[in-house]
């Protein structure tokens, strides 16, 4: 399933991707007595993410319809001027205002009609996401135990070869880095990580790569992945993941690419995501400190 994330290649933001577990949200009760209410909830959830979905193909086709010019502003963004918890659509304005100057008289009449149309698409967002919200907080503690969504986690590399959650427990720290193909700043990073795969490899850490159009053991996509990854000079790990695991999952939701987390030898992330590419040495330089601080910690509990 393909979200705005295929027409949002650079830093944008969204309170999706603050959120460190996406956990599932037709989870079911055993108990005979409760099963008519549990099916209605399930049913009802479907309904929502169905409807959630066609808005998100609506904020898609918008950038879509005018690709050249949110192109431009998504290069604009700064992250540290968003505010988590409004509405996108006033970071979105925030950042064509703060940069008006770069943009023809037409540009800027095309990006103030959309921004009015995904503020009003936003809007129906946070009230279906509030009511989820409600109706799964029953089931919250009983999901407690399983919140990462790199638990029971597997996959496959571009050679075939299979690959579990052992990949985690095994590095003191695991970096995995959400990307796809025809994201330009996505690209542009892959020798950067290639470089941090080999600095950490020391220090018990391990650089992976998702490229979410290859979910489900997409072979076209693999390949397309590959031979772009070998044109960077990228040697690191890259993994096919099943779209309807919760990994796949959460990758689902992200909203903005490229994106880094840290995972530790537990499966389970550690800090904020990075938003944004490494090859920005400010980008590079927190990271780094991120990774140390989770190699430090990983030591003191050995």
């Amino acid at each position: 399933m393909k979200t705005k994330k295929t027409f949002i290649p650079i830093v944008t933001l969204c309170a999706a991707l603050f959120l460190t577990a996406c956990t599932g949200k037709d989870a079911a009760t055993t108990e005979k007595p409760q099963d008519s209410q549990t099916e209605a909830s399930t049913e009802a959830t479907g309904d929502s993410s169905t409807t959630l979905d066609d808005l998100y193909q609506q904020e898609n086709q918008i950038f879509a319809d005018h690709e050249d010019v949110w192109n431009k502003v998504f290069g604009m963004m700064n992250k540290s001027t968003a505010d988590p918890s409004g509405n996108y659509a006033d970071f979105l304005a925030s950042t064509v205002e703060s940069n008006k100057d770069a943009f023809t008289k037409d540009e800027l009449n095309t990006l103030t009609t959309d921004i009015e149309t995904i503020r009003k698409i936003e809007e129906q967002i946070a009230e279906i996401e509030k009511k989820d919200t409600t109706s799964e907080s029953a089931d919250a503690n009983d999901n407690s135990g399983s919140t990462s969504p790199f638990r029971n986690f597997s996959g496959q590399d571009y050679d075939g070869n299979t690959v579990d959650e052992s990949l985690f427990s095994g590095n003191a720290v695991t970096v995995i880095n959400f990307w796809f193909t025809g994201c330009k700043p996505c690209v542009a990073e892959l020798s950067k990580l290639n470089e941090l795969n080999d600095a950490i490899k020391s220090m018990g850490g391990e650089v992976i790569g998702i490229n979410t159009e290859t979910f489900d053991g997409n072979e076209t996509a693999i390949k397309e992945a590959a031979a772009v990854l070998e044109s960077q000079g990228a040697k690191y790990r890259n993994l096919s993941i099943d779209a309807s695991s919760d990994a796949g999952k959460y990758a689902s939701d992200i909203m903005a690419f490229p994106t880094t987390i840290l995972v530790d030898r537990n499966g389970n992330i550690v800090g904020d995501p990075m938003l944004g590419g490494i090859d920005n040495q400010d980008n590079y330089d927190t990271l780094m400190k991120q990774i140390q601080s989770v190699i430090d910690a990983d030591s003191a509990n050995k």
